[in-house]
């Protein structure tokens, strides 16, 4: 068997030097000893004679994993894998290095501790003559009210230390699963910390933000477990909120066993990368979040094959050689749909997908094309219902044709289109439409996918653009609705604005909250409350006179 290599800052060392560290790996310590005394005099010994710090990385069953070389001051550790699997797991392996100068465990310590997620991390040091004089040691703590991530041990002498590493790791691992436990009805649940940048090109405020992004893990599964928020004058341009506030996140994520680091931005290709180099743990955006979720949720063939066709547009950039963000995506957030399969497959194949893709999305497309070409020639309207996700579309659509579709309090309950008929007195009827809910900066990869389906709401006679007036950030959900209908060129398109859910609000809050629009207000799980809409829609839809095959729309002077 090949000799292992010594890592780290090896350059300019005698050959005997290198050799010595070398031999290292020879050794072992018994898996109930922190160091032996033995081992901590020779590694003592080759670090006063290099002038550098060496450490040495032992796994539980007492051999060197590794053996590294630092500078005077600092080690640089090498890249030890992913972390085992399993909640509350540590690494497996302790960190025992010197200290040159005599001092203790540094802050640098500390954080390769909650990084790595180490077993252990101690601190050797030595006399004038390279003799081995006290371990300082300290372990990770699970999550406490006082907020402390380690816990410092006395420093003791090498021959004194009693500390058996192995009931150590037993008991910490036990105290971090019931933590994990504790904090989880569902052991299942994928666990999240919430990362959110405010800067001044955001307008909206950090609680709508958080909260909408909270919803969307909601409906997709995820925990929160903690929020960080930062503010900024604007986003890092490598990590978006900054390395050294990345680093405290990422401490405070592997603190609470958190498996996800969610960004409530989308994130560029690049700064994906970059903050994944930085963490072990899955890295995903708003986007991607949204994404799963369309993906959890697609039932039809169309809405299938145009999540698809989005994850793949989405993925396309960041699949690149050795994308380690891309490399932690299989299951879970990110992991649904084509991300089943293995992601890091060549771009070729991904574009030839997508060309597949979008034939068979314009095939489906000729179709509904076909299908609203012989609903015009029977004359009967379409009312499509629009608005922002969970403002209540579709208990209206129920509501209104006593029917029974999908109801959900998430986000994106509705994801494939569904049509009922209304009958209306005089022997009227309309195609009443329910449509995927809108979202303030919906990814553009799903208002690409989702164009042809979107496109529908352009053969509409009438659209009801419903609104939950009880939600606080409703002005902003109405801002998003008309921002979206102005993109898809639906601006000039008739409709009637539909304050849903008065029976959430005081009878003053509502007539406030009415106060400048000219809106009707219903309750959509009241049918009572539903008349003056109805009344409204026929006024919309047919003038006063007209038969019953005779829809304003199409009967326009010339």
């Amino acid at each position: 068997m090949a000799a292992r290599r010594v890592v780290g800052n090896t350059a300019g060392l005698k050959a005997s030097s290198l050799r010595a560290a070398e031999r290292l790996y020879r050794r072992r310590v018994h898996p109930s000893v922190v160091v032996s005394l033995e081992l901590a005099r020779v590694v003592c010994e080759i670090s006063r004679d290099i002038g550098r710090q060496l450490g040495v990385m032992v796994d539980r069953r007492g051999q060197l994993d590794h053996v590294i070389i630092g500078d005077s001051r600092k080690l640089w550790l090498p890249d030890i894998g992913r972390l085992r699997a399993g909640r509350g797991r540590l690494r497996g392996i302790r960190l025992i290095h010197t200290h040159l100068a005599g001092e203790g465990l540094t802050n640098d310590d500390l954080t390769d501790l909650a990084l790595l997620r180490l077993d252990l991390v101690g601190a050797l040091t030595m006399t004038d003559d390279g003799l081995p004089l006290q371990l300082h040691c300290a372990h990770l703590l699970p999550d406490s009210p006082e907020g402390q991530m380690w816990r410092l041990l006395p420093a003791r002498p090498v021959h004194e230390i009693e500390l058996d590493p192995l009931e150590l790791v037993r008991s910490l691992e036990e105290e971090f699963a019931r933590a994990s436990r504790a904090r989880t009805a569902d052991p299942e649940q994928d666990q999240a910390l919430l990362v959110h940048l405010h800067h001044r090109h955001n307008p909206r405020s950090n609680e709508a933000c958080v909260g909408e992004v909270r919803e969307l893990c909601r409906t997709a599964g995820v925990e929160v477990l903690d929020t960080a928020i930062q503010q900024r004058v604007r986003p890092d341009p490598r990590y978006v909120i900054g390395r050294g506030k990345l680093e405290e996140v990422v401490l405070r994520a592997n603190q609470l066993g958190a498996e996800l680091l969610l960004f409530s931005s989308d994130l560029t290709p690049a700064q994906a990368r970059a903050i994944s180099d930085e963490t072990e743990l899955k890295v995903v955006d708003r986007t991607m979040l949204i994404l799963d979720i369309f993906a959890q949720r697609a039932r039809s063939r169309d809405g299938k094959l145009q999540v698809e066709l989005a994850q793949l547009r989405y993925l396309q950039p960041r699949l690149v050689a050795k994308n380690t963000m891309m490399s932690r995506l299989t299951g879970g957030i990110g992991g649904r749909g084509p991300g089943e399969t293995k992601l890091e497959i060549n771009r070729r194949r991904v574009r030839e997908r997508i060309v597949r893709l979008e034939q068979q999305i314009r095939q489906l497309s000729a179709r509904r094309g076909r299908r609203r070409a012989l609903r015009a020639r029977r004359g009967i309207p379409v009312v499509s219902l629009i608005g922002y996700t969970n403002a209540g579309k579709s208990t209206l659509l129920n509501t209104l044709t006593r029917s029974s579709t999908l109801v959900e309090d998430k986000l994106f309950a509705t994801l494939d289109p569904t049509s009922r008929r209304l009958r209306f007195p005089r022997e009227r009827e309309v195609v009443l439409s329910d449509t995927v809910g809108f979202i303030h900066d919906l990814p553009e990869e799903l208002v690409n996918a989702f164009r042809a389906t979107l496109e529908e709401l352009s053969e509409s006679d009438l659209l009801l653009h419903i609104v939950d007036v009880a939600d606080d950030n409703y002005l902003d959900h109405i801002t998003a609705v008309h921002q979206l209908l102005g993109d898809l060129g639906l601006a000039e398109t008739p409709a009637l604005l539909v304050f849903n859910k008065i029976d959430q609000l005081e009878a003053e809050e509502l007539a406030a909250r009415r106060a400048g629009h000219e809106a009707i207000a219903i309750s959509a799980l009241e049918a009572e409350t539903t008349r003056s809409l109805t009344e409204a829609m026929q006024q919309a839809l047919w003038r006063e006179g007209a038969t019953p095959e005779d829809p304003a729309r199409h009967h326009a002077s010339g």
